[in-house]
Parts: C-alpha cells; sequence; structure tokens
C-alpha cells in the first residue's frame, strides 16, 4: 500500500490553481491539438460545479456562444490546461447550479461577491 501511494507521489505533476467555486466566472486556457499544431484557447464562463477529489477532480464550465449554452468539463490536474484565471467571484448559495441551464438573459446573471 505504501509502495503504490510512493509511486503516485513520483509522478504527480500538480499545478498551483487559484481557488474557485461554483458560482465563480473563470477563464480556463487550454491547449488545443490541431494535426501537428498546437494552439491555446481560453474558456470564459461560469463554473457549474466541481466534483471529485484528488487527482480526478473535474469541474464544469458554462458560457453562452450566442443564444446557445456550451459546456465543457475540465480535469482539474490535466496537462492540457495551461491556466486558470478568476475573473469573478459569484455570491451563490448552492454548490450544483444546474438551474442556470433553464435560464435566460438577466435572469441567468449571478451577484458579485465584495470584499
Amino acid at each position: 500500500m505504501d509502495l503504490i501511494k510512493f509511486i503516485e507521489n513520483e509522478f504527480k505533476v500538480e499545478k498551483e490553481h487559484p481557488n474557485f467555486s461554483a458560482g465563480d466566472t473563470i477563464t480556463v486556457s487550454y491547449m488545443i491539438r490541431e494535426g501537428s499544431k498546437e494552439r491555446i484557447q481560453n474558456f470564459r464562463g461560469v463554473v457549474l460545479q466541481i466534483n471529485g477529489t484528488g487527482n480526478t477532480k473535474t469541474f464544469t464550465v458554462r458560457k453562452m456562444s450566442g443564444s446557445i449554452g456550451v459546456e465543457r468539463i475540465f480535469p482539474l490536474y490535466s496537462p492540457f490546461i495551461e491556466s486558470i484565471e478568476v475573473n469573478k467571484k459569484g455570491k451563490v448559495r448552492r454548490k450544483r447550479l444546474f438551474y442556470l441551464r433553464g435560464l435566460t438573459g438577466k435572469k441567468a446573471r449571478i451577484k458579485e461577491k465584495r470584499f
């Protein structure tokens, strides 16, 4: 058992990401491979949920592209994620914001948390 944990710690490549939670607006810069070319694309949206623990932790980000909602699930410790930037802290009362899928326009806005 100790040998397995030792090997996992040796191969762990843990990047430092800022703390964020559901309701926050974040920008995820991730690498896209198209054939032999690589480029970095930004995905800016609201965090709907954070799922899992440890190396298998994932988070779901939702953005509006025109009038269509686009959701994407990112593994937190993916080697393709270059950086995560927190743009706004949202003031929400729950950890899973799936009700945002049914809202449009001003109803879908989240209040910003003031410090």
